[in-house]
């Protein structure tokens, strides 16, 4: 499926081919992974219906959403997202476990689940034994202590978080999140209470993001930001 790459060149390609030459890993902190999250919301602010992304994605959604998980290390979800989506292995598909291969990645990507209150969802993901997983609880869930675990015992270079919005917040909180992956889906849902990208208070002051690309294609958008720190908005 092609997607028009409308900032900043105006190049027409595919989502594989959006993410040529990214390497999130590469450029990795010492003490921990690289982070992007990655999130679907729709024109008015809502990342979920009836408890799920599903209703909000476009079939070029889907082909972005692929593209992302085909070029990291690891796999975040928070607990309310593991439920609401049901999450089986991250890579079913064999041709995209080759392409991570090919890449110099493992064919799976290591699912990481983070749990404070140790309340870890009963999901396929977890079950399956071609699945490699890591749980963590407590204290060692704590977003710093978390991804150092991640990058001294597991070598993981590069997380890729797909919310929801209480785990973006923690992470945002902890000063870890590198790039953030927007994408704006072409609808209206409304609807109380809201389920914004991030949850809690606002954030005082707030943080800026520098646009890197955005692309376009069956009227959604997908923006890609760098999180400019020690800088107000």
């Amino acid at each position: 499926m092609a997607l028009t790459r409308v900032f900043p060149d105006g190049a027409v390609l595919t989502a594989q081919e959006a993410f040529d030459g990214w390497d999130p890993g590469a450029g990795a902190p010492a003490e921990r992974p690289a982070v992007a999250l990655n999130m679907v919301a729709s024109v008015d602010g809502r990342t979920a219906l009836d408890g799920a992304s599903a209703g909000l994605s476009v079939p070029a959604d889907r082909e972005v959403f692929h593209a992302l998980r085909g070029r990291v290390d690891a796999v975040l979800a928070g607990t309310g997202t593991l439920r609401a989506e049901r999450y089986g292995r991250l890579v079913k598909d064999a041709g995209r476990r080759a392409a991570r291969e090919a890449r110099g990645l493992a064919a799976d990507p290591l699912a990481v689940v983070l749990s404070r209150s140790g309340d870890v969802p009963d999901v396929p993901l977890l079950a399956d034994p071609a699945q490699p997983s890591v749980v963590l609880t407590g204290e060692d869930a704590a977003p710093d202590a978390a991804l150092a675990r991640l990058r001294a015992q597991h070598g993981v270079r590069s997380l890729l978080c797909e919310g929801g919005p209480t785990l973006n917040r923690g992470l945002l909180d902890a000063g870890v999140v590198d790039e953030l992956f927007v994408t704006l889906s072409p609808l209206l849902a409304g609807g109380e209470p809201p389920s914004p990208l991030l949850a809690g208070a606002r954030i005082d002051p707030p943080t800026r993001l520098e646009l890197t690309w955005a692309l376009e294609a069956q009227s959604a958008f997908f923006l890609r930001y760098r999180v400019v720190r020690g800088s107000a908005a």
